[in-house]
């Protein structure tokens, strides 16, 4: 199908190095670590880039530290307040305590232990309300306007696409001769910005997106060629990537960029998660796994040096342990 240009320009290559100047001091590059496994079962080259390993416990710490470092003194002054579903609000939270201001997160109510211990531990003040993305964010908003706050976008905005981007900006440093990319699909922020920072490296290698069966807002939103609502999904397993509708900036990247996308059904994700815990010795959350699930199940045939971005590792014990009692035996395999 066609692609139609964005409405404004993209960020540029000289934007992500300038984002992962911001970041050097504070965040945590990532290593491609390789699957040796998986690479021997697929007859190509895997490595993962372990994103569970970031401060926070997921990429989002890029957008949202990128995001509030860019704020005059004085915005950051009055306070930030954003609405997540828990990764994003850990890394806002993370962000504000470096920074040494105020933060309010607004969570859904089904938000796991995990990720409201986190941004709680972190000093934010946690509100927790709906299971939507747009109750949340609608909430945001009202409390950012009665309260004078400044509110941090959480995928739907060219800056934060850029720190998120710095995680593929350094795929394509790292393995300058990467043939394809994996890469989890939520809002969008993530995946837009993997997309535009890997293609501006390397114009040959192809990006996939992944997201779950259960919320293919991505899949709909190409199929239809623009932006649209989908139903919610409040009990899928990757609660990460349940937004029900992709950003409009994002679709602009990914429509783009993007070569292609999968979808994974939740019942494969604590199968991948039980691997990535037993042959990588990483702990990831179910959005976090999705795209070592679109290895293992064979959902997609990699192409070249295939690098599969683990997004997050935000869940707790008993968490961990009541998904993994359901992992099928010999899943990891």
């Amino acid at each position: 199908m066609g692609r139609r240009g964005p409405l404004t320009p993209f960020v540029s290559l000289a934007d992500f190095r300038a984002a992962a100047d911001l970041l050097r001091p504070v965040a945590v590059r990532t290593p491609l670590l390789p699957d040796d496994a998986l690479s021997e079962k697929l007859g190509t080259p895997i490595l993962v880039k372990p994103e569970v390993l970031q401060r926070g416990g997921a990429f989002k710490f890029r957008g949202a530290y990128t995001y509030v470092a860019r704020l005059t003194p004085a915005q950051r002054a009055k306070g930030i307040i954003t609405g997540s579903s828990g990764n994003h609000g850990q890394g806002v939270a993370l962000a504000a305590k470096l920074f040494g201001i105020k933060a309010t997160i607004v969570m859904p109510t089904t938000v796991p232990r995990a990720k409201r211990d986190g941004a709680e531990r972190l000093g934010a003040r946690c509100i927790y309300h709906g299971v939507t993305t747009a109750e949340r964010i609608a909430l945001a908003n009202e409390i950012q306007q009665k309260e004078d706050l400044v509110f941090i976008p959480p995928f739907d905005d060219d800056t934060i696409i850029t720190g998120q981007g710095t995680c593929g900006l350094e795929i394509a440093e790292d393995l300058p001769d990467v043939g394809t990319v994996l890469v989890p699909i939520g809002g969008g922020g993530l995946s837009a910005g993997v997309a535009r920072a890997v293609k501006l490296l390397v114009p040959t290698a192809r990006v996939i997106g992944v997201e779950p069966e259960g919320s293919p807002k991505f899949t709909k939103a190409r199929a239809a060629g623009e932006p649209v609502t989908i139903p919610a999904n409040p009990t899928g397993l990757a609660d990460g990537l349940l937004a029900v509708r992709i950003g409009s900036r994002n679709f602009e990247y990914l429509e783009a960029h993007l070569d292609e996308v999968v979808t994974v059904p939740d019942g494969r994700l604590p199968c991948a998660m039980q691997y990535a815990l037993e042959r990588l010795k990483l702990v990831c959350e179910p959005s976090g796994a999705i795209t070592l699930a679109a290895l293992l199940d064979g959902t997609l045939r990699p192409q070249g040096k295939t690098v599969a971005v683990l997004s997050g590792g935000n869940i707790e014990y008993d968490g961990l342990r009541a998904l993994l009692g359901d992992a099928m035996p010999g899943g990891t395999t």
